[in-house]
């Protein structure tokens, strides 16, 4: 019998028919360096309050707060793992996220690859402003200051900053409104990697791609089914399969799914910070426990690929 006091601490995995004792880990969380609303610094601190043994910093097309993360992350006792978070496109799958963790921040092609992602993508929140801007005019309203946008990210624009800065000038009351009034209409098409070259980015700077949260994919499963094959072909590694979208039973299946392609199992709340928002650092919104096991996977799939 475990007592309930251990049972706090555990995950029972249903898919191995386990109770695992274990410490909590959050690998995937967003940073201003990308489009969320807290500094790497204070994502170290929220993850300390959170009771975290671990985390991974997986800014979208950005590497900048890794180092100061891991930095900071040594000095109080908290693994941070290098992780980023590219948007891809494979046939019919659009914005598909893929996750790297474990490779070089430094490595020069990697950096080169993501700096002409970052390039294109302020161009476009750019475009994105001045569309809104547009938008205002015509209801006779004042313009945003692409430069006060800026300030409230602190980082690398991204939608949710301007729509920070919609609720500041008291144009909207939430994202939500914010969102749908202005920041659809006004939207301007994303790039993506081709998953391919995604895969190939990451595992060439030493690391490990996963598949991102797998049910805002597709929820129908022959079909997650018959893609996550298909990328076990291009060299997947892994799938998140702790993710905001999965219940328990989802979670059971991806487990299943994930051990009969012999790839890695990871897990994040998708922590962005925003205002209002039910996700919490290291539970997501549905009370998740992302066992520290998905580190030692990680750690044992690098290891393998250095031989």
């Amino acid at each position: 019998m475990i007592s309930p006091q251990r049972l706090t601490n555990m995950v029972y995995v249903a898919a191995e028919g386990t109770f695992m004792e274990t410490k909590r880990v959050d690998l995937h969380i967003h940073s201003t360096c990308s489009d969320g609303y807290f500094s790497p610094e204070e994502l170290v601190e929220k993850a300390l309050e959170a009771g975290l043994s671990a985390i991974s910093i997986a800014d979208h097309d950005n590497v900048d707060g890794i180092a100061v993360a891991q930095k900071l992350g040594a000095e109080k006792g908290l693994e941070v793992l290098a992780g980023v978070e590219l948007s891809t496109q494979w046939y019919e799958y659009y914005d598909m996220h893929l996750l790297g963790y474990g490779f070089d921040p430094q490595d020069p092609y990697l950096n080169r690859e993501l700096s002409e992602f970052q390039e294109f993508r302020a161009g476009r929140n750019r475009q994105i402003i001045d569309r809104v801007n547009e938008k205002l005019a015509g209801e006779g309203r004042a313009p945003l200051d692409p430069q006060a946008v800026r300030r409230l990210a602190g980082g690398t624009i991204g939608r949710p900053h301007i729509a920070q800065a919609l609720r500041a000038a008291g144009y909207v009351a939430d994202n939500e409104e914010a969102f749908n009034r202005y920041l659809v209409p006004c939207n301007v098409p994303k790039r993506y990697f081709p998953v391919d070259e995604a895969i190939r980015l990451i595992q060439q700077s030493g690391g490990v791609a996963v598949l991102a949260h797998p049910p805002y994919i597709t929820r129908e499963r022959r079909l997650l089914e018959k893609l996550v094959v298909e990328l076990v072909g291009l060299g997947l590694d892994g799938i998140e399969v702790y993710n905001n979208g999965s219940n328990m039973e989802d979670t059971d299946w991806l487990i299943k799914l994930a051990r009969e392609h012999e790839l890695i199992i990871t897990g994040g709340s998708d922590f962005h910070g925003d205002p209002g928002s039910n996700i919490e650092i290291g539970s997501g919104f549905r009370e998740m426990k992302v066992p520290y096991r998905c580190v030692d996977e990680i750690k044992s799939a690098l290891r393998k690929r250095q031989l």
